[in-house]
């Protein structure tokens, strides 16, 4: 199992000019012409016609969204390029079981909008570390949240998304990668700073339906050329490469040989390379930390309409989850049976030769499966697949990002900053990032290689589990206080971060090289791992807030379960601290008598600062509040959403059932 992490390099590959040809043909580079200009437009219209002269218009899209768009966004924020590389690597190289983690994403999906949704709500939050504050008092969680997911969104997500991009930039435009990357970054940077959510959702909706047609034309494509379903199943165990010595190395049989359970989900308990009882519990408490207190996630349910609309987007989004086994992992697979000797390649000397990386090529699975299969112009459009995965996720990083340094971590320095303030911080933010992501690009690359999603899950496994305790202790343990739950979460970040650095300093072990980190730090499979590490969580959280004082219920209601339909006033923990919307009041009109001249008038259109209309009152003010703070349904509604709910969890049990 490779989530191997020694330095190699992509470059010097011999395969590059040769493949970059080929999509310099006017029909492929038409598509490509074609849909950034599509994405600009869309993303430009929903820029125009959304206000994003608030906060709450900025960065929840003025909790307006209707469900089809959320759940088109919700999909595309989550499936990025690192999605269509790494699963269809680490399907090449051990089979269907890798699916299971993108099944599981559907089962949590429903619990995200049935039990964590209405919470958030009902505590009128728009971060993750601000419900901590509220739900717990003090400063030290929200500032902890914070900071560490802007470090999980630079080194995970960001990284994977542009190691994996570049993987296809350079197979198939032959460009160079921080050319490439930059004009990437240009375009989204464009729509999201001065877009905010809004734009971010629409042009992930469109993102969403050139990602699904392009890849299942390629999936046609694929099961075509290897004869249908059963010679797939036939062929991929006889995908063995023929150079299997060399380099003075003695290499095992079972290193390029199909493992014998390939085609089947729940693997042996002991050996397997995804263990089952991880499968079913590792995985579900790090899918409950990715899908139920992600800022990502999350923020975008909290800009729908009411809780009809949030219901129905995860519903859709679950189904679309069944897809990228079909899509993704099973054309990665077939990627090896008629590429054997690049995809499925074992020696070092062969593998820098096909691709310029000693420790294997699956993560070149699907980019060489487009680029050999997909005739001119359908290659164009697979290419702005890969673009579109890579531009929704970060985009939707970016946002998320400027989210939770603009409303947790900026008014920690400036203690009564405007709401114009704000807005412009989270966008001056945004360049930030942009600028520290193509910095991060050479990290990237040396950083990763192996099976890229096994080093996604793996590093998600040590740094998840303990937010995913101590979001569900928050909501459903109203016995738990500030004290338990920061211990619990530093407990939970200590054992996670000795796991990772032992790996990042020892390596993992490959079929080549044995590693040197001790057994009792590296020889847990990272999915009991995530299971010792929540539970370890858990436990401090709970024996650390029994050793000290409760929280009364009158700082509790409408924050945890147990009180969420309460109707009493509740007296917020740190109440003497001004939110910022109390704290602009008085400067939030500008001078109705001040004019500006033209440039400055398309400059304030342009970024969503042009004036507010007037001040509302007290009695307006608190209408809105009901209204932004209601979880009622219209019974019809309800009851839709519920039948949908129930099919989509028959449909997840069957495909478990039928592949496990």
């Amino acid at each position: 199992m490779a989530s191997t992490l020694s330095p190699s390099t992509t470059t010097g590959n011999a395969e590059t000019p040769a493949m970059s040809e080929r999509i310099r043909n006017p029909a492929d580079i038409s598509v490509i012409v074609i849909y950034f200009l599509v994405v600009m437009v869309v993303g430009l219209w929903a820029m125009l016609r959304t206000n994003r002269n608030t906060i709450g218009g900025f960065f929840l899209a003025g909790r307006d969204m209707v469900w089809w768009p959320m759940g088109a966004s919700l999909f595309a924020s989550n499936i990025g390029s690192g999605h269509f590389v790494g699963l269809a690597g680490t399907g090449a190289a051990s089979g269907i079981a890798t699916a299971a983690f993108e099944w599981n994403a559907s089962l949590l999906l429903l619990v995200l909008a049935w039990f964590f949704v209405p919470i958030y709500i009902k505590a009128e939050v728009m971060t993750m570390p601000e419900y901590l504050k509220k739900r717990f008092g003090g400063k030290r969680l929200q500032i902890y949240l914070s900071v560490l997911s802007l470090f999980i969104f630079v080194v995970l997500r960001i990284t994977s998304d542009i190691f994996s991009g570049a993987i296809f930039i350079k197979l198939a435009l032959g460009l160079d990668l921080y050319l490439a990357i930059f004009i990437l970054l240009a375009v989204t940077a464009i729509y999201t700073i001065t877009g905010g959510l809004a734009s971010v959702i629409y042009t992930d909706t469109l993102q969403t339906f050139v990602m699904l047609i392009g890849s299942f034309i390629l999936m046609g494509f694929a099961f075509a050329e290897v004869g249908g379903y059963e010679s797939f199943t036939e062929k991929y165990m006889n995908a063995i490469p023929t150079i299997v010595e060399g380099d003075n190395l003695t290499i095992s049989p079972s290193c390029y040989t199909p493992q014998a359970d390939s085609f089947h989900i729940f693997r042996d308990a002991v050996t397997g390379d995804i263990p089952w009882p991880g499968t079913v519990f590792g995985m579900t408490i790090v899918a409950a930390w990715y899908w139920c207190s992600d800022q990502i996630i999350v923020q975008r349910c909290l800009s729908g309409k009411n809780m009809s609309h949030v219901k129905a987007a995860c519903i859709m989004c679950g189904y679309l989850k069944l897809l990228p086994m079909f899509l993704m992992v099973m054309p990665g697979m077939i990627s090896r049976i008629l590429y054997t000797e690049k995809v499925a390649c074992i020696v070092p000397s062969e593998c820098v030769k096909h691709c310029g990386v000693e420790v294997g090529c699956t993560n070149y699975a699907y980019p060489i499966l487009v680029l050999e299969l997909m005739p001119n112009g359908l290659r164009g459009l697979m290419l702005s697949v890969m673009l579109a995965s890579l531009m929704s996720s970060l985009t939707s990083i970016f946002n998320s990002a400027s989210s939770l340094f603009t409303l947790d971590l900026y008014p920690k320095m400036r203690k009564n900053a405007s709401e114009r303030e704000l807005l412009i911080a989270g966008r001056l933010f945004m360049i930030l990032l942009t600028v520290i992501s193509i910095l991060w690009v050479p990290l990237a690359e040396v950083s990763q290689n192996g099976q890229l999603f096994h080093y996604i899950e793996s590093i998600s496994s040590y740094l998840g589990p303990p937010i995913a305790a101590i979001f569900l202790l928050a909501i459903y343990c109203k016995r738990v206080n500030e004290e338990g739950a920061f211990w619990g979460l530093i407990v939970g970040l200590v054992l996670g971060l000795i796991r990772m650095i032992a790996e990042f300093v020892y390596g993992t072990a490959s079929c080549l090289a044995a590693t040197n980190c001790p057994d009792i730090i590296c020889g847990v499979h990272y999915l009991y791992f995530a299971m010792i590490l929540f539970f370890v969580s858990m436990l401090v959280a709970l024996g650390i807030s029994l050793l000290t004082k409760p929280i009364p219920d009158v700082h509790l209601h409408r924050l945890c379960w147990a009180l969420r339909n309460s109707t009493e006033e509740r007296i917020d923990l740190d109440a003497e601290e001004k939110r910022y919307e109390e704290a602009d009041d008085d400067v939030r009109e500008d001078n109705p008598e001040e004019t500006h001249g033209c440039l400055r008038k398309a400059y304030d259109l342009f970024c969503g600062l042009q004036k507010k209309g007037p001040k509302l009152s007290k009695e307006e003010k608190e209408a809105r509040r009901k209204k932004l703070t209601d979880t009622s349904e219209k019974p019809l509604w309800r009851n839709v959403v519920d039948a949908n709910a129930i099919i989509l969890l028959a449909v997840v049990v069957f495909v478990h059932g039928y592949f496990a």
